[in-house]
């Protein structure tokens, strides 16, 4: 059947609309200029993060304006946050996580003042992502991050972080910052005795105090799912299938407390559709933000990043560009992590060349679908 067949007339009323962003870090902290984003066709936007200011530290409304000002005065928005950080004393549900709540909540209030209308989140524990080749070489002469796990899983933490250190480029890695080492190994001990029930628990703790006040000052909280979706340290898993989706948004019915749809973060765990999760989610009106890129498996557990064109990995990226438009997605997508190409430098994943590429195939399929629709 074709697209046009295929897709029901009735759903659309005018043009959908959703908002492409790039993700860009401050400080002078990030190889790509906002001046370089500004000229990427279709960009509206950036999401961003305040990287200097300590996890559970309050985001006070100068440091948001700080950045919210160099942003706009590139003809940009600052409607994202990736990510508010959330302190581990909070994933542990420890007697301080009150205090640090009460913090989240200051900046939360302050960024909804600055306009911020999405924050990207993840409640993954210890570790906020990791790969094990940072730089993998492709055939076509770029490179990818990749990740094994039976590699990863003979490696010591010490070995992880010295990997991640080593590969940034001189750039910060988010969830990777230095001084939160010397804490991860006790942090991984403490877990080995903490079930998923009671992770849960201290899960739903947090949701029941931030999302009230998100639907006070109109932001869309987006969980990002686990990356990659498989154990290390036996370390808990959250958000890492279909199932888990469902359960982690049902902790808080509120529609605040939706998902950030990351394709080749679930794309990683070869069980899952991620069609239809797009689509069970979408329809529902719990996918506020999207990260959209493709993954190449090697096995059931090892894969590199691609290019985003769908001939270039597994997914399907026109079947999951159309599902989101035809269950009424009207949120926020970036290309996500790119390959290094034309012989950039710069923080994994993150460089120019490659998102840039993948923003304008973005754009093409939304387009398309959206025409095509009429």
């Amino acid at each position: 059947m074709s697209i046009r067949g295929s897709i029901s007339h009735h759903l659309f009323k005018g043009n959908k609309l959703m908002k492409l962003v790039l993700r860009w870090f401050p400080y002078g902290d990030d190889s790509v200029t906002l001046k370089q984003i500004k000229q990427i066709p279709g960009v509206t936007g950036v999401a961003t993060h305040l990287t200097r200011i300590p996890v559970g530290d309050v985001w006070s409304m100068d440091e948001i304006n700080l950045v919210k000002d160099e942003i706009n005065s590139y003809g940009l928005e600052m409607e994202v946050i990736e990510s508010l950080n959330i302190h581990e004393d909070i994933k542990k549900g420890l007697p301080s996580r009150d205090m640090l709540i009460d913090n989240y909540i200051e900046s939360m209030r302050n960024l909804a003042k600055a306009g911020v209308k999405c924050i990207c989140y993840n409640f993954m524990p210890v570790m906020d992502w990791y790969r094990s080749n940072l730089y993998m070489p492709l055939s076509d002469g770029s490179s990818a991050m990749a990740y094994s796990h039976s590699e990863a899983s003979k490696l010591t933490l010490e070995a992880i972080t010295t990997s991640m250190i080593n590969g940034a480029n001189d750039f910060s890695l988010p969830g990777w910052e230095p001084e939160r080492f010397s804490q991860m190994a006790e942090d991984i001990q403490f877990y080995q005795n903490v079930s998923s029930e009671e992770y849960f628990k201290n899960i739903k703790y947090f949701l029941d105090a931030v999302v009230p006040v998100a639907e006070e000052v109109d932001i869309n909280f987006a969980v990002h799912p686990d990356d990659p979706p498989f154990p290390l340290f036996n370390l808990p898993k959250v958000v890492n299938s279909k199932e888990s989706i469902d359960k982690y948004l049902n902790l808080n019915t509120s529609k605040r407390n939706g998902l950030t749809l990351c394709t080749g973060s679930l794309g990683a765990g070869i069980h899952n559709d991620v069609v239809d999760i797009a689509k069970t989610f979408t329809s529902e009106g719990k996918v506020h933000f999207v990260h959209l890129r493709n993954v190449k498996h090697t096995s059931e557990t090892d894969f590199h990043e691609s290019a985003h064109l769908s001939s270039e990995g597994d997914l399907d990226m026109l079947a999951i560009v159309k599902t989101l438009y035809e269950n009424g997605f009207d949120g926020y997508i970036r290309p996500d992590h790119g390959r290094m190409i034309w012989d950039e430098v710069g923080r994994p994943g993150y460089g120019l060349y490659d998102r840039a590429l993948g923003a304008t195939y973005i754009n093409g399929l939304w387009e398309a679908v959206n025409k095509l629709c009429k």
